[in-house]
Order: structure tokens, then C-alpha cells, then sequence
């Protein structure tokens, strides 16, 4: 991985995507034997959603009147009406803000909420598009141990091609050969740095670039291309999962034949 601002290297030389931050020291989990993963799956309980209440789910109407002011620019040429991403709660992050995600805020509300730009958002989701396009469709993969977001990841694998692995991440799913679910992908997609650090520490150590879904409480170490957005509400997940779906489609030369309510309807 590469320092701030550097730029990601795409399978045809395209150097458009910019880079987030260096990556980390940490050691990768332990690998499991085949035999050890696939008990430790078994017996593991589902995680726990994270208790980050502030902005578990926003529901349309529900937002503040202090939510109009969500970009510089007013007059921004987004991919959906500002309404559609503000009445999907994209733009609300947490009480937290990390130094990494400090340029993609806009402002902080009244209530001590982070407003994330959704400008940035928007052309995030473009800028993904674009490089997720230079991959071979099932050399993408996508994670989501966050419960609100499987459903969308496993219908954004299912639109553009791509592999899921939802719920937990099985250690050596990238990195042990030796495992029955060992998969080598070319590029990660991730819900939430935080939830998915297993899948992120591991396309590290092999070397893959990730695409993380942030907020404002996230980390970039190890995030190559970030897409600034609330990734704990399903309704926010729902839109940008579908928008880069969409988007990435668009890119290859096919008909984005998706709605939103496809991503909607098995949450």
C-alpha cells in the first residue's frame, strides 16, 4: 500500500483513483487449518451489532432541519436527487471524528453529529465505479460482517458478478490455501474498516487494494479508495451499494437494470 494522496495502480495502467493512507503494521490473524475454520464457524455466534445508536437507521422524514446544509456546493451534479441521499440518512455520521476522515466532513450539527459531504460521496461512488470496472467481475469481492449491510453487498455481488462473503470472515479466506473457502480476488470492497478488519488485514498481506465504505469514526490505514457515508444505517448502505452497482455497470458498457427497491426488499 502507498502514503496519502499517491495514487492506486489498475490492471491497464489507469491512475485515477487516489490513494487514502499507508498501510498498518499489524500482524495478520493466526491461519486456521480447513479443519479449524470450518469448526470455528460453526460454533462462533453471529456478532453483535455495533452500538452505535446515533446512527443505526434513518428512516425518510426523519431527518433534522439541520440536514439541508450537507455540501459546499448547492449546485453539485450528483447521481441522485441531494433529497434521495438525505432521506437515506447518507450524509449522517457519528459523534466521532478521526484526523483520517476530517476532509470528507462538511460540518458538525448542533446535536454533536458529523454531516458528511455528499458531494464527496457522490463522486466517491464514480470513482470506485471507474476502477472497479477494470477488473474481471468475479475477481471482485465484497465483505460485510456488519449485519444492516449484507443484504446489499450480496445483491451489489449479485448485480455486478462479484463474490460476497457475508457475516463473519473466516481467517485465511485470502491468505490460506489450505482452507476450502481460500479465494485469491484481485480487489476488496468493504462495508466498514471497522467490522471487516479480518478481510482488510488479510488483502493486505496479499497485497490487494480495498475500497472502504467509511464514516466519520473510521480509520484510513490500509484503505486504498475511501466512499465517505453512514455504514451503519441500511437504508444509506441500500443506496450506495446500488449507486456503485449501477455505476460499475454503467462502466463496462452494460444496462444498469437495478432499482433501489431490489436492494431494499430483503431488509
Amino acid at each position: 500500500m502507498t502514503d496519502n494522496d499517491n495514487e492506486l495502480d489498475t490492471p491497464d495502467g489507469d491512475e485515477e483513483a487516489a490513494e487514502e493512507a499507508a498501510p498498518a503494521d499489524a500482524e495478520p490473524a493466526e491461519e486456521p487449518t480447513a479443519e479449524a475454520a470450518d469448526e470455528a464457524a460453526e460454533a462462533e455466534e453471529e456478532p453483535e451489532p455495533e452500538a452505535e445508536t446515533e446512527t443505526e437507521d434513518v428512516e425518510a422524514g426523519d431527518a433534522s432541519p439541520f440536514d439541508d446544509d450537507v455540501m459546499p456546493d448547492d449546485e453539485a451534479d450528483l447521481l441522485i436527487p441531494v433529497e434521495d441521499y438525505l432521506g437515506a440518512g447518507v450524509h449522517i455520521g457519528t459523534q466521532q471524528k478521526t484526523e483520517d476522515m476530517g476532509r470528507f466532513i462538511h460540518r458538525v450539527r448542533d446535536d454533536g453529529l458529523y454531516v458528511l459531504d455528499v458531494s464527496q460521496t457522490d463522486q466517491r461512488i464514480r470513482t470506485a465505479a471507474d476502477f472497479l470496472a477494470n477488473y474481471a467481475p468475479e475477481q471482485i469481492l465484497v465483505t460485510s460482517s456488519r449485519q444492516y449491510g449484507r443484504f446489499p453487498a450480496e445483491k451489489f455481488a449479485e448485480a455486478i458478478g462479484a463474490r460476497a462473503r457475508t457475516g463473519r470472515f473466516i481467517p485465511g479466506t485470502l491468505t490460506n490455501p489450505d482452507y476450502d473457502g481460500y479465494i485469491e480476488p484481485d480487489v476488496v470492497v468493504v462495508t466498514d474498516p471497522i467490522g471487516d478488519s479480518q478481510a482488510v488485514t488479510e488483502a493486505i498481506t496479499v497485497g490487494i487494494p480495498v475500497i472502504a465504505m467509511c464514516d466519520s469514526n473510521n480509520q484510513l490505514s490500509n484503505v486504498d479508495l475511501v466512499i465517505p457515508t453512514n455504514n451503519k444505517g441500511r437504508r444509506a448502505l441500500s443506496v450506495v451499494y446500488w449507486l456503485l452497482a449501477n455505476e460499475t455497470l454503467d462502466r463496462r458498457g452494460a444496462e444498469p437494470g437495478y432499482a433501489l427497491d431490489d436492494f431494499e426488499a430483503g431488509i
